[in-house]
């Protein structure tokens, strides 16, 4: 029996040491190379410094140039004969406008502004998300291969021992009673075993969305890491992702966004006032035969007081006050949202810590009690189901240990993600927590 039991751990066990092919950062890379979210990011981005741009060239001089150029005939009947004319004709007209009083295009380019910062916010978070998404969904992965891996352990070794109980049986060694019950765990295993081959396909599909391939090795965590709870007091963290988390600034760019389209709509009840200047020239027609020609040059001030337009403007300045109250209980709403993961991200990450050094030792003390059990079966001190009870014991507090270091990573990065403090640098660092592949030596 104990040789079965070291098959086992060592199937199980075997993934965790291999050389990996792929590591975090380059799964990263892979990712920041096509991720659509991230490029969607950039271009709304462009569409935004487009759009500001824009605004700020209605305060620049509007020119206007027209030409025509044309060819005239005249017929003049009457009397003994008829007499025909031919000319060509030309038309210029150049009009200059530069506005001189018009607030509606200042609150319209200041809001274009705000905008455009909204725009610039949303791409940081983009970026920070694909930092997460890639720690999420990598772990996730590692995660779902060391289940089905111990999994496939305890079922060999369970199995191993399923053909040693039925040999003592035959000798009659053993009862009946202890073969069901090998059975019965054994189909109890082969079914969890599927749930975990499931789970790791969908893992690996997750993972291959986000790189569009999907890596044949992963390097795997450390067993020497020092983990450390997260630092300092809740409250202040909160504070500081209010102040520092993309989508909270965000969302008050759009506030600011939204105020500046009321000061926009009700401007348009204002006076326009702007300064023309404009010149025609025309020869067209019977101007054409007129000498000398005529030019029209002329400079002035118009001013345009807007007075009924159908209530089209109070109605667009009560939609831009509904949209203002609107983005502000979107900013409650997000406020809110963050501080709840943010605590969720901050308690979890620090309870996995403890959880990784119970689990230590819970594993400790069952591999103990899976050695005395099975050394008191040989002597007939233990039942199968004892021997069973402990082995199972031992698989589930290997599986807690990998479940509470994958949970502490993963959380740890949520947590700096929700604050808005995540960085490449992060990535980098969790990356020496993996495995690094072995030099290869020179033939």
């Amino acid at each position: 029996m104990k040789s079965a039991w070291s098959f086992a751990l060592a199937l199980a066990v075997s993934s965790f040491g291999q050389a990996a092919a792929d590591d975090l950062l380059s799964v990263y890379q892979q990712a920041l190379a096509g991720d659509p979210k991230l490029k969607a990011a950039g271009l709304k981005l462009n569409i935004g410094t487009a759009q500001k741009e824009q605004s700020f060239g209605e305060f620049l001089p509007q020119v206007t140039a027209t030409g025509n150029w044309s060819h005239n005939e005249q017929t003049v009947s009457g009397g003994a004969r008829e007499i025909n004319t031919t000319y060509p004709g030309k038309r210029y007209y150049i009009s200059v406008n530069q506005s001189l009083v018009d607030l509606a295009k200042f609150w319209n380019w200041r809001r274009a502004k705000e905008t455009e910062n909204v725009y610039i916010e949303e791409q940081i978070e983009a970026e920070n998300a694909l930092i997460d998404d890639v720690v999420e969904r990598y772990f996730d992965l590692l995660q779902a291969e060391d289940q089905l891996n111990l999994l496939r352990g305890e079922t060999e070794a369970l199995a191993v021992q399923y053909e040693q109980i039925k040999r003592q049986f035959a000798k009659q060694l053993v009862k009946v009673t202890d073969l069901y019950e090998v059975e019965a765990r054994l189909d109890q295993l082969q079914a969890s075993q599927i749930e975990a081959e499931t789970a790791l396909v969908k893992a690996r599909e997750n993972l291959r969305e986000m790189t569009s391939n999907l890596p044949q090795d992963l390097a795997r965590l450390r067993e020497d890491i020092d983990y450390k709870v997260l630092e300092g007091n809740l409250e202040d963290w909160i504070a500081v992702a209010k102040s520092e988390n993309p989508l909270l600034r965000a969302q008050l760019s759009a506030i600011e966004a939204a105020s500046d389209d009321v000061a926009m709509q009700r401007s348009r009840h204002l006076p326009v006032v702007d300064l023309q200047f404009n010149y025609f020239n025309s020869d067209t027609g019977y101007q054409s035969s007129r000498t000398p020609q005529t030019e029209v040059q002329t400079a002035g001030i118009n001013v345009s007081v807007p007075i009924f337009s159908g209530g089209v403007i109070s109605e667009k300045t009560n939609e831009a006050q509904h949209r203002l109250e609107l983005a502000k209980n979107e900013n409650e709403s997000k406020i809110r949202a963050l501080v709840k993961e943010i605590s969720d991200a901050f308690l979890t990450s620090n309870a996995s810590v403890r959880r990784i050094a119970a689990s230590a030792k819970a594993l400790e003390s069952a591999k103990k009690s899976r050695e005395a059990k099975e050394k008191g079966f040989k002597f007939g001190l233990e039942t199968v189901g004892d021997v069973l009870d402990a082995q199972q014991a031992e698989f589930r507090a290997r599986r807690d240990l990998a479940l509470g270091r994958y949970s502490y990573v993963k959380n740890r990065m949520r947590f700096l993600h929700a604050v808005g403090v995540i960085s490449p640098q992060n990535l980098e660092e969790v990356n020496q927590w993996l495995q690094q592949p072995q030099p290869t030596s020179p033939n």
